[in-house]
């Protein structure tokens, strides 16, 4: 039986800073604003569908290249 891992974004901020990000090129990825990020940085609470992409991507289901094609305007 597989274990659940647990959606945990606290230490995103340490996540975006290890990848020499600041808060709009990092949050932009996920069609995020700047200002909303930070709110996330903060404490304000992801949601769902949007931690279910951080998710992905961070266990590299979801590739920079997905995320660049679905922002494309």
């Amino acid at each position: 039986m597989a274990r659940k891992q647990k959606l945990d974004f606290s230490k995103i901020s340490e996540t975006r800073k290890k990848e020499g990000l600041n808060q709009k090129d990092f949050w932009a990825r996920y069609g995020v604003t700047q200002s909303g990020g930070s709110r996330y940085e903060s404490g304000r609470s992801i949601p769902k569908p949007l931690a279910l992409l951080l998710w992905m991507h961070r266990q590299g289901t979801v590739t920079d290249k997905n995320l660049a094609d679905a922002t494309k305007r």
